[in-house]
């Protein structure tokens, strides 16, 4: 697919499914363009922004808030923890003070899936929502620069095999990626353990065991166990999934000279692959943390400029 330069303009970034597929290039091209020094267009002087993280998060919280301040935007702090929410204040009101205030975009992660339907039906919230997150639900900026790192490395989706590996149910990285590769033309495949796959998956991709793909695929996308979504259940214990389902050594010997592996991070080390495999020569699992800024970057500047 051919990338056209054009500006995207968003209202809000809840799913992948929201964007069209002109919309997605583009905002890889815009992230490209900031990688290689390109300045913000913004309409007006001055935006405010906020992050609301309701959930613990590094890398994607972090992330946007250095894009905000590479876009000279204003970032008003907010912790949970010394909120209202902590005097029982609901999500909803919380988004319709920052609102009132004249904030122009929050970006939210939250435990509850599609928590943005009540925000963004109401009349009297105006500022844009950016979803970092929800539930098991979705995570569309993370998917966005994901497919920048693979656009990247590869310059095409059409075609190539992707592996999606491991807490499939409980990511929302993966059902993120799922939908958009397959709709660019990927080809993908899955793998784990059983109990954490749903037949649901299968519109998008198939099912393989670990050792019949490795071989196989351009893309080896491992995701991390998510312990916290797992309370009451038996565990594996670390050693039985690295052996069973991870990115061993010797499996990673039998990758595609070409392939590369990724991982949306923090990274289980010896459970969803081999500690000397995160900074391999084949590991793209520190240039989608880069990677993660530029695309917030240009999908902040996109949302801005959608309220114009």
């Amino acid at each position: 697919m051919i990338i056209q330069s054009q500006e995207i303009s968003l209202k809000h970034l809840l799913t992948v499914e929201a964007l069209t597929d002109e919309e997605v290039m583009g905002l890889i091209k815009r992230a490209s363009q900031f990688k290689k020094g390109a300045r913000c267009i913004l309409n007006k002087p001055q935006y405010f922004v906020a992050n609301l993280f309701f959930e613990n998060s590094t890398r994607t919280h972090k992330s946007f808030e250095v894009a905000e301040k590479k876009l000279g935007l204003e970032v008003i702090e907010f912790d949970a923890s010394t909120s209202s929410v902590q005097k029982g204040e609901t999500l909803y009101d919380t988004i319709l003070t920052m609102s009132a205030l004249g904030v122009d975009a929050v970006v939210i992660r939250h435990s509850d899936e599609n928590y943005y339907h009540e925000l963004v039906e109401s009349k009297s919230i105006q500022c844009s929502i950016i979803n970092g997150g929800d539930g098991s639900g979705q995570h569309p900026s993370q998917c966005l620069l994901d497919l920048m790192t693979i656009y990247e490395e590869f310059g095409y989706f059409e075609g190539l095999k992707v592996a999606i590996v491991g807490d499939i149910t409980h990511s929302r990285v993966a059902k993120s990626n799922m939908q958009l590769l397959k709709r660019l033309g990927a080809q993908v495949y899955f793998s784990g353990p059983k109990e954490w796959y749903d037949e649901a998956f299968e519109v998008y991709g198939h099912y393989l065991p670990l050792d019949e793909l490795v071989e196989e695929v351009d893309v080896m996308m491992m995701l991390r166990v998510q312990h916290e979504r797992h309370v009451g259940e038996n565990h594996f214990s670390k050693e039985a999934y690295h052996q069973a389902y991870g990115l061993t050594i010797e499996r990673a010997k039998r990758m595609k000279k070409s392939a590369i592996i990724m991982h949306p991070a923090p990274v289980n080390r010896d459970v969803e692959l081999a500690d000397q495999l995160v900074e391999s020569l084949p590991s793209r699992i520190v240039q989608q943390m880069t990677n993660g800024v530029y695309m917030r970057m240009a999908i902040l500047e996109a949302v801005l400029n959608g309220k114009a």
